[in-house]
């Protein structure tokens, strides 16, 4: 059992939704991201996913493509990102933390390489964006070999006939993005979300979490009380975007997560 598998079933125990925020690694700066990040679980948060940063994120939004060269400039890799995760790790056990991206930097470092070197640094799982179930046999399949839960995301046109092929390796969760798109380009409504959750749900044993277009505590309650809980990413590197204090921004964070658990 993975750190995520216990979370969801601590949740499920209590009759709560979950809440996970995303935050790029390194945005603004490693020291400004890791009080950020250590600061999530006090606010609310019951999953952390961490963002890698990369040059071409095809499926990102202004906002997180803005962070991701922020902190690429700030001088975030891939080893620096693994070390904010393992520095988080030194107070913290138990809070789960997905690791978020492409399939390139990964690649680059070598995926035997860099399994050893994520599950040392304390990462529970992977979502990586732009790897179809197609390729599972390049990290789905190590990743969960090495003890890694791999995240796979569905979306409005992944049909029933598609369903079965993205559900097969996934473990830990499904990412259900609830609009077509990328990220931050509209809101979410649970009145449509809901049907295709459900429909997602008589297909698999594990939870559903629904991201994109999530921006409020009510937006985040409405989501959460349609699925097994509520991802918000845009809505929360927006604010360190333009410069919000740490403080500032776990309070953001903070009346997001109560949202989700009020579901």
């Amino acid at each position: 059992m993975t750190r995520i598998d216990a979370k969801f079933a601590a949740l499920k125990a209590e009759g709560k939704k979950a809440f996970v925020a995303y935050v790029m690694a390194g945005d603004p700066d490693y020291e400004t991201s890791l009080e950020i990040v250590k600061g999530m679980p006090d606010a609310g948060v019951d999953i952390i996913e961490l963002g890698l940063p990369f040059t071409d994120p095809m499926a990102d939004g202004p906002t997180i493509q803005l962070a991701g060269q922020r902190a690429l400039e700030a001088g975030m890799t891939l080893n620096k990102t693994l070390d904010l995760a393992r520095a988080f790790r030194e107070d913290d056990d138990v809070t789960p933390i997905v690791l978020m991206g492409y399939y390139n930097p990964i690649y680059s470092h070598g995926v035997d390489r860099f399994l050893v070197n994520a599950k040392a640094a304390g990462i529970d799982g992977l979502i990586v964006v732009d790897l179809p179930p197609e390729e599972d046999s390049e990290l789905c399949i190590p990743a969960q070999a090495a003890g890694l839960n791999f995240i796979r995301l569905a979306t409005p046109t992944t049909d029933n006939k598609r369903l079965p092929k993205v559900l097969q390796n996934t473990s830990g969760f499904v990412y259900y993005v609830s609009i077509t798109g990328i990220t931050g380009a509209a809101s979410a409504v649970a009145t449509d979300v809901g049907p295709e959750v459900a429909r997602i749900q008589a297909a698999t044993d594990i939870p559903v979490i629904v991201g994109f277009g999530i921006r409020t505590p009510e937006a985040s309650r409405d989501i959460a009380s349609v699925a097994d809980g509520a991802v918000v990413g845009s809505a929360i590197v927006d604010l360190i975007g333009k410069g919000q204090s740490p403080s500032d921004v776990l309070a953001f964070v903070r009346g997001l997560a109560a949202g989700a658990h009020s579901a």
